[in-house]
């Protein structure tokens, strides 16, 4: 009898989420994608990084403080898996700056600069220090440290310089910190040239320190647990109590010291002396810090050809014509979108024209992470003003957003809008929309599902499914959603939608079982972010020990081992990294009725245990076969698929001989291309025979 529970059958969800960002950084590595491209990767690289050691990292460190011992099915402790990702981080690191000095290299060639101080001629250098003057040193903060000034607060992600000094006049040696504001920009630009701004303070330290001699200096960036705790039930305002947690964030415990190669020992020294980082959470580098701050270099408006062709979101039928978009959907009942290769307007244009038009009597909808300046919530806004009932649910607790999510729910309330903040120990993640219009004596409602969050800015970026529907069997669901959202019930169950924390998981693993029953005719392909559920992954297993065919799309985490004999040999993992982001959750089981869901929620048990998501179910019997195209052009990627291995190991697909280049996310942008100028010169083809062509052609 095989043990599906033994730890060797799981891939250690930290290690899996590292080697996704080896993935990000492969495509830093990739010399076919353009050097801005791949300057970007570095960056998105940093940030995923920063985030890790935030999240991940910090809550490891709490885990091990507390000695608890074991947290996953893996069954690696708290510390050896701070041991692995720390020996994995530092081995990284030297192909991550080799990558970034490669790229920087190139860039010279096409007349984009990365210089120091120090490398530049005499005129560069006199404007530069007419700079330093005019911008930097009213702002910049030089800090003594002794005995009588104390080693100040560092933020996080905070930037600085750690120097020593030497009192020219009796010789004594002190340190002291310069702090440089996150005001200020990254890189300071001359024409296409950007220097670091801590090469440009650095030059510049003994007029911020007179009657002192530099003798050495580094800039150094920390990194604090950044996880806020909130009991819910500790204030009556859950956005004060929010607002008190974002203030601790700032002071959460120092889980990171990164620091330029050139310091000496004693100035890590002075600084983990106040810092306490541990030695194997100390990184130095040879590059810049804080790799986020290099989106200022990607976004130089000269070097076009140095970036991805930009392609133009394209508005299909039935959305393309003038008529409002409630008569668009009286007459469809059912339409999809497919982000960013279809534009997102559409989805702003149902909030909008709802907000305006006099027979809309209700605007529900859930906000996760919707953008700074989001056209949604002020057609919300608006709609409220007017009088129009408006129930918005903000999730505060959105991870990096809570501050921008703050500040809409104020202007909201403000409005005369119903806001509300979830339920007590759960996350709404799920994304929602209905509007509720007159119609004649009766009322009429309309819905909007979809995979990722209302955000115009992200959808552009993002590979989502959108889906509008008038379906009674869902708009009474969407409903019943709400009222659960907005009143004391407990039961939280719906007809037709499935909903966690109660019926997705259950559903789900219904659905595996029954492809387990057709042994060699049961076929499941599962595209998502993570997938991390023991329960589920179980399941998985034994379905493919029973014959059935799964395919798994999985961008992020993986903890399941595929290729294992006589348990997962039947199992296929892929993950697509490229121009766009792959977000989209699309489920696929060839023996359910129907066979196609999308769905807010990874299969992790925090969206399927402690979360509000949604799975929604596809009829329509043409969007179930686009949805199952979509899946299919995917699995048959082999440039920027990489498959998974059974060491949790990936490696990028292996093209036959002979076999054409299907880079996936290009094809979806050729496919949407040709939909749309064929419904320009008024040809109506049919989506799937023109995505199997393009297969055949590319």
């Amino acid at each position: 009898m095989v043990d599906l529970k033994d730890p060797k059958l799981y891939i250690n969800r930290e290690l899996s989420w590292l080697r996704f960002n080896t993935r990000v950084l492969e495509e830093a590595q990739d010399r076919t994608n353009p050097l801005l491209e791949r300057l970007k990767f570095i960056a998105i690289y940093g940030t995923n990084l920063d985030e890790f050691y935030m999240i991940r990292v910090a809550g490891l460190k709490k885990l091990f403080k507390y000695r608890i011992r074991v947290t996953g099915p893996d069954k690696m402790t708290p510390l050896e898996q701070l041991k692995a990702i720390r020996e994995y981080l530092h081995k990284e690191q030297v192909v991550l700056e080799d990558t970034f000095f490669e790229i920087i290299e190139a860039l010279k060639k096409e007349g984009l600069y990365l210089k120091n101080y120090d490398e530049l001629d005499d005129e560069t250098k006199k404007r530069i220090n007419d700079y330093f003057y005019s911008n930097l040193y009213p702002v910049i903060l030089p800090i003594a440290v002794d005995a009588t000034h104390p080693f100040p607060h560092l933020n996080n992600l905070s930037f600085a310089l750690v120097l020593k000094l030497q009192d020219t006049q009796d010789g004594e040696i002190r340190y002291g910190l310069v702090r440089i504001p996150r005001v200020l920009p990254r890189f300071i630009q001359i024409e296409n040239t950007y220097i670091p701004i801590e090469s440009v303070v650095q030059a510049h330290l003994e007029s911020l320190f007179p009657g002192y001699k530099v003798l050495s200096s580094a800039p150094f960036r920390v990194t604090r647990n950044a996880d806020i705790e909130i009991e819910e039930e500790e204030a009556d305002d859950f956005m004060e109590l929010l607002e008190e947690g974002l203030k601790l964030r700032r002071k959460g415990e120092i889980v990171r010291l990164e620091i330029g190669r050139e310091a000496e020992e004693d100035l890590i020294e002075f600084l983990n002396e106040h810092l306490k980082v541990h030695k194997g959470d100390i990184y130095k580098y040879r590059m810049p810090l804080n790799l986020a701050g290099l989106w200022e270099i990607v976004s130089n408006k000269n070097f076009p050809h140095l970036l991805f062709e930009p392609y133009t979101p394209k508005i299909l039928p039935p959305f393309d014509s003038n008529e409002p978009i409630f008569n668009i959907l009286d007459h469809e009942k059912d339409a999809m979108l497919y982000h960013p290769y279809e534009s997102f307007d559409p989805v702003v244009r149902f909030i909008s024209e709802a907000s305006k038009d006099p027979d809309v009597l209700a605007i529900r909808m859930t906000l996760y992470r919707v953008g700074k300046n989001s056209p949604i919530v002020k057609a919300l806004i608006e709609a409220a003003e007017s009088g129009k009932q408006v129930t918005a649910m903000v999730e505060l607790k959105a991870r990096f957003d809570e501050e921008n999510n703050l500040i809409w729910a104020r202007r909201l309330e403000k409005s005369g809008a119903h806001v509300i903040f979830g339920i007590p120990g759960f996350k709404v993640h799920a994304k929602i929309a209905q509007v509720i219009k007159k119609d004649g004596d009766k009322l009429k409602q309309y819905v909007h599902l979809a995979t990722g969050n209302y955000n115009p800015t992200t959808a552009r970026i993002y590979t989502d499914v959108s889906y509008f529907t008038t379906r009674e069997d869902i708009t009474a669901d969407a409903t019943r959603f709400f009222h659960y959202l907005t009143g004391f019930s407990k039961k939280g169950k719906l007809n037709t939608l499935y909903m966690s924390p109660t019926q997705i998981k259950p559903k789900l693993i219904s659905m595996i079982q029954n492809e387990a029953k057709k042994g060699k005719e049961g076929h499941i392909i599962a595209k998502m972010n993570s997938l991390v559920d023991q329960d589920i992954i179980i399941e998985l297993y034994k379905a493919s020990m029973a014959g059935v065919k799964i395919d798994l799309i999985i961008r992020g985490i993986c903890c399941l081992r595929p290729g294992i004999e006589g348990i997962s040999e039947n199992i296929r993992v892929i993950s697509i990294v490229g121009k766009y982001l792959e977000h989209a959750r699309i489920f696929y089981f060839k023996h359910s009725n129907p066979t196609m869901f999308i769905s807010s929620a990874d299969w992790m048990p925090r969206n399927l245990e402690r979360r509000i998501e949604l799975m929604t179910p596809i009829f329509d019997k043409e969007l179930d076969e686009r949805l199952l195209e979509i899946l299919n052009i995917q699995l048959k990627d082999n440039v920027k698929a990489r498959e998974l291995l059974p060491n949790g190991e990936y490696r990028k697909v292996q093209r036959a001989p002979g076999q054409p280049e299907i880079n996936s996310q290009i094809l979806m942008e050729e496919f949407t291309k040709l939909l749309y100028n064929s419904h320009q010169k008024n040809k109506t083809p049919k989506p799937i025979k023109l995505a199997k062509r393009l297969l055949k052609e590319s």
